[in-house]
């Protein structure tokens, strides 16, 4: 990547000297690190307000509580794995993190429940299929405050940066289940290796 952009600096360089117009470049360069450091300001101090505000749903255990409604959710989404298995809590408080904008509390969550399914996990060379189907929901990227999207509208000057927040949960609530769908439709096409060994010995 960083050779992509010596290569654009370059070429940019070059034309604006070839055509005369190497001031309008310099221009640019100056303008657009000014733009930068502008925008980063205004999102730290978003993305301080909203770290904060999430912070204190976690610890007030707003997360945990999201994570006990979504339990009986996620018990049917990962049928594969023991009934109490500790490991679905896991997946239910790595999905409310994510909706709540807590990123750093779910990464840590979705390793450890990833962790947990490798070890019930028959095939060690493959994931299984809750390991992709967490994957999957993981990318989906659902989220219920779209915090960093509403701090860079601010720092370019929306005058309404939160209108950003409806259309957000329509599309990552449509690609979220289209991600759930689509991972139980492959896990259906194409079934583990070892379960059709299991099927042929029978």
């Amino acid at each position: 990547m960083n050779y992509i952009w010596y290569f654009l600096i370059i070429i940019s360089i070059v034309f604006g000297a070839k055509n005369g117009t190497l001031n309008e470049v310099a221009n640019a360069i100056f303008s657009g690190t000014e733009s930068a450091v502008k925008i980063v300001l205004t999102l730290l101090g978003i993305m301080t307000f909203w770290l904060g505000i999430m912070k204190i749903a976690e610890k007030s255990g707003i997360v945990e509580f999201l994570s006990k409604i979504l339990n009986p959710i996620a018990k049917r989404i990962f049928s594969e794995l023991p009934k109490d298995s500790p490991i679905i809590g896991d997946v239910a408080m790595n999905f409310s993190a994510n909706a709540l904008g807590l990123a750093n509390a779910a990464t840590p969550i979705g390793i450890k429940a990833i962790e947990g399914m490798q070890k019930l996990n028959k095939e060690k060379e493959s994931a299984s299929n809750s390991m992709c189907m967490l994957l999957a929901m993981n990318t989906a990227g659902f989220q219920l405050i779209p915090a960093t999207v509403i701090a860079i509208l601010a720092a370019n000057g929306s005058t309404s940066p939160t209108e950003i927040i409806v259309p957000t949960l329509i599309v990552t609530s449509t690609a979220f289940i289209s991600a759930i769908l689509i991972a139980k439709f492959f896990q259906k096409v194409f079934p583990p290796q070892i379960e059709k060994e299991a099927d042929n010995a029978d």
